[in-house]
C-alpha cells in the first residue's frame, strides 16, 4: 500500500522524534509530508503504534492517507519536487 502520512506536531522535541519515524517508513516530501511506498498492513500499524505513543493526543495531529495505485498516479504537482515512487508500490 501506498499511505501519505500529514502531520502538526506542536513541540519541536516530538516533531523531531516523528520525522525521525517516519524517515524510516518513507520519503519527505514536505516539511510535514512523507510518502511511504511499499508498506505491508504489519508495516503501517506499526508505524501508527510508534507515532501513537509519541505524539501528544491533546495537541497534535497526525493524518494517514491510504491511497490506492490509480491515485498514486494520478499524483499532481507544482513547483518542485517529484511523482511519487512507485516502484516498491504493491496493492495489499
Amino acid at each position: 500500500m501506498f499511505v501519505l502520512v500529514c502531520f502538526d506536531i506542536v513541540d519541536d522535541r516530538t516533531r523531531y522524534r516523528v520525522v525521525k519515524t517516519l524517515k524510516g517508513y518513507g520519503v519527505r516530501v514536505q516539511k510535514s509530508v512523507f510518502e511511504c511506498p511499499g508498506m505491508t498492513e504489519h508495516k503501517f500499524l506499526k508505524m501508527v503504534s510508534i507515532l501513537e505513543d509519541i505524539i501528544d493526543h491533546a495537541e497534535d495531529t497526525v493524518r494517514y492517507y491510504q491511497l490506492c495505485a490509480a491515485c498514486v498516479k494520478a499524483v499532481e504537482f507544482s513547483g518542485t519536487g517529484r511523482q511519487p515512487d512507485i516502484r516498491k508500490y504493491a496493492v495489499a
